[in-house]
């Protein structure tokens, strides 16, 4: 976790899966000012796969890439952002590392962030 966890925090329900079942995600914010984007990003280490973005605060989604932006009038006065992504990568090993970091941005400027990892098996 980073230093400014206290203003965004990510909270991952797996912390294992297998290529094609959801990761949920839930992050939080006591950010109290104003900010452009929550971003999250997705990245399997060592690998050119990603993930893709199906359901966000209950609702299903279809965002196949790797960083999703969502701006505040989406979320406007939400304390919590429900997420799940999936992925049909097959690690080259028997598993690989995933990181998962969330960012408050302000006018081009990161404000706080958040990282949480989680293993991908074949």
């Amino acid at each position: 976790m980073n230093s400014d966890s206290n203003l965004i925090s990510l909270e991952l329900a797996e912390d294992h899966v297998i290529s094609g079942q959801n990761i949920h995600g839930i992050i939080k914010l006591s950010y109290d000012s104003r900010y452009d984007t929550i971003v999250i990003n997705s990245q399997i280490e060592d690998s050119s796969g990603t993930f893709e973005f199906v359901e966000l605060n209950g609702k299903k989604i279809d965002y196949p890439y790797a960083r999703l932006s969502i701006f505040e009038k989406d979320v406007s006065g939400q304390k919590e952002i429900a997420f799940a992504v999936r992925t049909n990568h097959i690690p080259r090993d028997a598993s690989a590392k995933v990181k998962f970091r969330v960012s408050i941005i302000q006018e081009h400027k990161e404000i706080a962030s958040d990282i949480s990892h989680i293993i991908l098996s074949r």
